[in-house]
């Protein structure tokens, strides 16, 4: 009940509020050159880059949780192949040495001073100013949730509060409808909703259960995936193991009393469908974050509005953005945030020389999509939706290698590589696998 609490919280404030981390009492005014407003992949690894590049008593990163967790495992973790604890690690543990944490939460941003103020009323005067404050998760737009955590049926891979939620309702599965939705919104790793629909059918199929349930995706995309070359191999693998995949339907209700679900279907305005479920994984709507959306920095949409090559904000030049934030026409994931590191990075050091930056993001973006408990079909593409792999086979196969860096050497380079700013994306390899081709 207290985890739900704090669920409920977070979707009225965005995060939870915590109070500002120093040794001693901070005066009510600072002033960094380079401030990063966030402490999720991006923060951490642009921070650890901007380090190596102004020095750390130069950098600060506002961001009011104790916890970092590398949230790409949660898949793993709502199937039970990971255990939740692996995948988080202390705040303090993967900020730069040397680099200032104001433990507190962004209140507003002001780009006409170039200053923040945070939660507890103290403003932070910057020269420069990254924005990797991720995305906003809307469980509360879904009529009936998130009250309805608090039954068995229900969970979702998309929230540390719910995540293990996912695993017993699994476990505690017997037969009847497994209900998969995905949201009529932008949303972080767009993968994810189907892919614990595939670990889900291995494991009923293990347990002996398969043949008792109807497994049904309820997507509001006309598409079952965005690149055409990893959607032919996804139907395939739907047509196989018997799922029922339907297009253009999106969950606006749970009867979690009754495990029922209400689906619209986007294609005919006032139509609706009430489904019966004896297991719910929710893949909430998600929408830019509160802050951002409220300061001069966004679009019209709600989103950080930057330039999709360099990176920098369209309207003020000493402002930055990276990840789930931004309004960059790609699919929000950790391998996006690898790749955009490396040319932010680039960027910023042109722009404090006073040049122009030369260097431009190409969308990169990857989903490694999990089919089973040990094959994964490992989806990478650029902004115009065309493959853009590394390795010199068909990656639109599931394979057991690629599981294996899923599950495995993906987290170690998060870890080690990523947040240290060591680990800009797998160009240079890509080139060296296809010759130089690619």
């Amino acid at each position: 009940m207290a985890a739900l609490h704090r669920l409920r919280q977070c979707h009225l404030t965005g995060k939870a509020v915590c109070h500002l981390h120093t040794s001693s009492h901070v005066s009510a005014k600072q002033h960094y050159k380079m401030l990063v407003l966030g402490g999720g992949s991006g923060g951490i690894a642009m921070s650890a880059r901007m380090k190596r590049l102004v020095g750390a008593e130069n950098v600060a990163v506002v961001e009011p949780s104790e916890m970092h967790y590398y949230q790409p495992m949660w898949t793993l973790v709502g199937a039970g192949a990971k255990n939740l604890k692996t995948s988080g690690r202390s705040t303090a543990s993967v900020m730069p040495s040397g680099v200032k944490w104001v433990k507190s939460k962004v209140h507003e941003i002001n780009p006409n001073t170039n200053t923040v103020r945070t939660d507890d009323g103290t403003e932070i005067s910057y020269d420069y100013l990254i924005v990797a404050l991720g995305l906003q998760l809307h469980f509360e737009k879904i009529k009936g949730l998130p009250e309805g955590f608090e039954h068995p049926q229900i969970g979702s891979n998309y929230s540390v509060e719910t995540v293990e939620k996912t695993w017993k309702a699994l476990q505690n599965f017997k037969e009847g409808n497994a209900v998969f939705t995905y949201p009529n919104t932008p949303v972080k790793c767009a993968g994810a909703p189907q892919k614990i629909m595939y670990l889900s059918d291995a494991f009923l199929r293990k347990r002996g259960k398969r043949s008792k349930s109807t497994i049904i995706y309820n997507t509001s995309l006309p598409v079952l995936f965005g690149v055409k070359k990893y959607a032919d191999s996804l139907w395939e693998i739907v047509k196989h193991r018997d799922l029922q995949v339907n297009l253009r339907h999106n969950l606006i209700e749970v009867r979690a009393d009754k495990q029922e679900a209400v689906f619209e279907n986007l294609d005919k305005p006032g139509e609706t469908k009430v489904i019966e479920y004896g297991l719910l994984h929710v893949t909430p709507p998600m929408g830019p974050n509160l802050v951002v959306k409220g300061s001069p920095l966004s679009d019209e949409a709600g989103w950080l509005d930057v330039d999709k090559d360099n990176l920098q904000h369209k309207r003020y030049p000493n402002v930055f953005g990276i990840g789930d934030c931004t309004n960059l026409p790609t699919s929000k994931t950790a391998a996006a945030v690898a790749a955009q590191t490396a040319i932010l990075n680039r960027t910023i050091r042109k722009i404090l020389r006073n040049e122009k930056p030369d260097k431009k993001y190409d969308g990169y973006t990857s989903c490694p999509l999990v089919t089973s408990y040990n094959t994964v079909i490992l989806a990478e593409f650029d902004y115009n939706g065309q493959p853009l792999e590394t390795f010199p086979i068909n990656q639109a196969k599931e394979r057991r290698l690629m599981y294996h860096m899923k599950a495995d050497v993906m987290p170690h380079l998060y870890w080690h590589g990523l947040l240290r700013g060591l680990w800009g994306g797998p160009g240079p390899y890509r080139k060296l696998f296809h010759l130089g081709m690619k």
